[in-house]
């Protein structure tokens, strides 16, 4: 699936990823391919995303994220 993460300042990820796991306001989650579609906000912290078992790790201040189309978009307020 497709994980795109962008700030007010900047696009900070766009590529293929395996799996990502997100601060969701009500606890984190996972999303892996073909996720149903979905809206959800977000809250400060650790949003990690998987490629080929290599694991990397972004804080996130806060934001919404879409699902649709094995596409992630993370419109985070801040990296921090």
């Amino acid at each position: 699936m497709i994980l795109e993460i962008i700030t007010p300042e900047k696009n900070i990820f766009n590529g293929t990823v395996d799996s990502v796991i997100l601060p969701g306001k009500s606890g984190s989650f996972q999303l892996l391919n073909d996720h149903a579609p979905m809206v959800s906000t977000l809250q400060k912290g650790d949003l990690v995303y998987e490629i080929n078992g290599k694991k990397e790790t972004l804080l996130v201040d806060g934001g919404v994220l879409e699902v649709a189309n094995n596409k992630v978009l993370v419109l985070a307020e801040a990296i921090v």
